[in-house]
C-alpha cells in the first residue's frame, strides 16, 4: 500500500517494455484520485502512457487519442468506466462545456486528461498532475507525478 503522505513520485523508464510496470506504479500512486492531468510536449508519450494505464485497468478495446471527438470512453475490468480527454485542438473552453465536461469530471470515474491547460479554469480543485518528458535515448521517459489540491495546501 503506498504511503498516503507521499505527494510526488518520479518514474524513469528506458523503453516501452517498462510501461506496464510504470502504469502499475502510477495506479498505486494515484489511489482514489479520479482527475489526472497529463502534460508534456507533443510526442512526449502522453497517449502511449494512457494506453498502458488502460491496459493495466483491464481495458480490452482499442485506446487512442480522442483528438477530434474530445473524449473517448473505455470500459475497464469489473465495469469501471474510464474517460480519456484530449483538448489539444480546442480554441475555447466553451467547447469542453458543450460536451458536458463538468459532468464527466464529477462522475466519480477516472478522467485522463491530455492538454489540460486548454481548459484550466474548468479543472477540479484536486487531482494528480503527470508530466512526461523525453529522455536521452529514443524511448526513455521521465514521468513525474504530483498530487495537487486537497492536502497540499492549495485551494
Amino acid at each position: 500500500m503506498p504511503d498516503p503522505l507521499v505527494q510526488e513520485r518520479t518514474l524513469q523508464i528506458s523503453s516501452k517494455a517498462e510501461l506496464p510496470k510504470a502504469a502499475a506504479d502510477f495506479l498505486a500512486f494515484i489511489g482514489q484520485k479520479r482527475i489526472i492531468l497529463f502534460e508534456g510536449e507533443m510526442a512526449a508519450g502522453k497517449t502511449t502512457f494512457i494506453k498502458a494505464i488502460c491496459a493495466a485497468k483491464g481495458v480490452q478495446e482499442h485506446v487512442s487519442s480522442p483528438t477530434f471527438a474530445l473524449v473517448n470512453e473505455y470500459e475497464a475490468a469489473r465495469g469501471e468506466v474510464i474517460y480519456h480527454f484530449d483538448f489539444y485542438r480546442i480554441d475555447d473552453p466553451a467547447e469542453a462545456l458543450d460536451i458536458g465536461v463538468l459532468e464527466y469530471f464529477h462522475s466519480g470515474n477516472l478522467c485522463l486528461i491530455e492538454w489540460p491547460s486548454k481548459i484550466e479554469n474548468l479543472l477540479p480543485e484536486e487531482g494528480v498532475i503527470v508530466s512526461i518528458a523525453t529522455g536521452p535515448q529514443d524511448e526513455a521517459r521521465t514521468i513525474q507525478m504530483r498530487v495537487y489540491g486537497g492536502n497540499d495546501g492549495k485551494a
